[in-house]
């Protein structure tokens, strides 16, 4: 046994664990990733928009210059569209300093999309994120070298990190956060790629939950820096004028009427929107529903929950185009709209927070844009910032899908209570910007280091 394993590992039983580890993974990822293609190209024909630059996940394919004398290369990674706007700021601070240039990648075909469509002019390459494969990971790594790798959030993969180990290239974790989930299974595991996880060399956390969360997984106190969440920083341009919004919501069938926004809806809740819909039209019968699922390809499903819950209510989906009248539900099942369409709104309920969903999608839009804001307790992804929210009166929390529609229609009785928490939204979102700032700081002094 002795004569198998380097005089380290011998002595060192955490060690040799931790050399185990990464390659019993090695070993069970590909056929892992076998056992996963036909799940992988059901989505793909369902979602679409996978094709370019599809072989980029395997690790090849860059399109990538020879790298320059006195430049420095970051490689930054964000999971999906949600990240990839998150990180805008981020990559728009990086890109005004003439000796850095960044690849970008991301793991799914929208934040890919959205990455082509709006970040080409800053990025020397844009890719899809290498499965954690071994030798996928090594011809990514091996092509981009980079010369320091910046991920959002949770982008802690075992393959992508003994990479960067090997190849001594720090690896900085940006808008740091660990969701309940994550945090369970990362402190199941983190002994056992503990080496890996070494190769972090700075977290910057969200906030001090998060900090904490990551001290418990094994990273060193000193290499945490509570910074500050970069969505909170997030420019939410265009910012649309009275006329625009005007204009905006006849083109959308809404007319000048109360909406109700479902942001980022998931499974169930847009049949507690429309029981909410009908609650208030008891109260004013030209009340609007918004509804603005997670993901547009559920679109068949809300189409066949509305056929058989909406009765007389008229409803419309953009991916069919605009509306040619007035609707009373209007769908909007098409990419990187939110942004816009939340400032249509004069209540939103945040998608994947009521029972049974846990997690939550970001309130911080409708906070900075001055909507007043009805989340579920289920938040785990945001709970510092839904926190704050509900500290300083911008949002109300609900427990369950009855209490969620009796808030609703409090609030839409409530319009001086509507035009505080839109008021106390704007306040806390300037209260607490400069993230992107501290983020680029840490950055600079990792890359000087």
């Amino acid at each position: 046994m002795c004569g198998l394993f380097p005089p380290c590992l011998t002595l060192e039983k955490p060690l040799l664990k931790q050399f185990v580890f990464i390659w019993i993974y090695r070993f069970l990822t590909l056929p892992l990733i076998v056992l996963a293609t036909p799940v992988f190209v059901w989505r793909m024909r369902k979602r679409g928009g996978y094709a370019e630059g599809f072989v980029t996940r395997f690790g090849f394919g860059h399109s990538m210059p020879r790298k320059r004398e006195g430049i420095q290369r970051i490689w930054l990674q964000a999971v999906s569209l949600g990240e990839m706007l998150a990180m805008e700021p981020l990559l728009l601070e990086l890109a005004k300093d003439p000796r850095k240039e960044i690849v970008l990648t991301a793991t799914t075909s929208t934040g890919y999309a959205m990455a082509k469509e709006k970040y080409s002019d800053l990025a020397i390459c844009i890719a899809y994120f290498p499965l954690d494969f071994w030798a996928f990971s090594h011809l990514a790594w091996g092509s981009i070298k980079p010369d320091l790798a910046v991920v959002a959030e949770t982008e802690i993969w075992p393959e992508y990190l003994e990479q960067a180990r090997k190849r001594r290239v720090k690896v900085v974790v940006v808008n740091g956060r660990l969701s309940d989930s994550g945090h369970r299974s990362m402190k199941r595991l983190a002994g056992l790629f503990r080496r890996q996880i070494g190769s972090l060399s700075r977290v910057l956390a969200g906030s001090e939950l998060d900090g904490e969360r990551f001290r418990s997984i094994g990273i060193l106190a000193e290499r945490i820096d509570v910074v500050g969440n970069l969505k909170i920083d997030a420019d939410f341009e265009p910012v649309v004028g009275l006329e625009e919004r005007r204009v905006l919501r006849d083109a959308h069938g809404l007319g000048d009427n109360f909406i109700l926004l479902g942001a980022s809806t998931w499974s169930g809740e847009e049949e507690v929107l429309l029981t909410a819909l009908k609650e208030l039209r008891k109260e004013d019968p030209n009340c609007k529903l918004l509804i603005v699922p997670r993901h547009g390809e559920r679109r068949g499903e809300i189409r066949q929950m509305l056929k058989e819950c909406a009765g007389s209510l008229r409803y419309h989906f953009k991916s069919d185009g605009l509306p040619e009248a007035e609707v009373d539900i209007m769908v909007c099942d098409t990419h990187g709209e939110l942004r816009v369409l939340t400032q249509l709104a004069d209540l939103a309920l945040i998608g994947r927070s009521l029972p049974p969903h846990r997690e939550g999608q970001t309130p911080v839009e409708c906070g900075a844009l001055g909507v007043p804001i009805v989340m579920g307790a289920g938040m785990s992804n945001f709970r510092s910032i839904r926190t704050q929210l509900l500290e300083v009166g911008a949002a109300v929390q609900v427990v369950d899908r009855v209490d969620a529609v009796a808030v609703i229609v409090e609030l839409f009785g409530d319009r001086e209570r509507r035009e505080r928490m839109a008021v106390a939204g704007k306040v806390w979102h300037q209260a607490n910007r400069g993230a992107v700032q501290r983020t680029v700081e840490a950055i600079d002094k990792e890359l000087a280091s």
